[in-house]
């Protein structure tokens, strides 16, 4: 079993329970590793043999421009997608951060959400 992980992949959305997230969004971080079974691609080199991360990629980004209020959901949103399209991924961990959430006068560089496909409903 393998480990296929695409980090810091950077987006700007409007997630968030304030409206003033909804209409000036702010900076998103996504961290998300899967476990795959990397046998077949080991030895025939071949893209589709295993998960192809520029299509993750893509399905993470559409994902990330549905607004919704909470972390929780764009992140199980991604995963129950993950697993739907991408039969290979065995088990997926998502970290989802806000930078510079909106915290009053309080300096946080980010608040985070993570996610196991364990930890969701199909």
């Amino acid at each position: 079993m393998g480990k296929i992980t695409l980090n810091n992949m950077k987006f700007f959305a409007y997630h968030g329970c304030f409206a003033e997230e909804a209409t000036i969004g702010t900076h998103f971080t996504v961290d998300l590793s899967m476990d795959v079974d990397t046998t077949k691609p080991q030895k025939s080199d071949d893209l589709f043999d295993t998960v192809d991360y520029q299509a993750v990629y893509l399905m993470v980004k559409n994902e990330m421009e549905k607004r919704s209020n909470l972390l929780e959901h764009v992140s199980e949103r991604i995963l129950k997608r993950l697993k739907g399209e991408f039969p290979l991924v065995k088990e997926a961990t998502i970290t989802l951060h806000k930078m510079n959430p909106p915290l009053g006068k309080s300096i946080v560089g980010s608040v985070s959400v993570t996610l196991n496909t364990n930890e969701i409903d199909a």
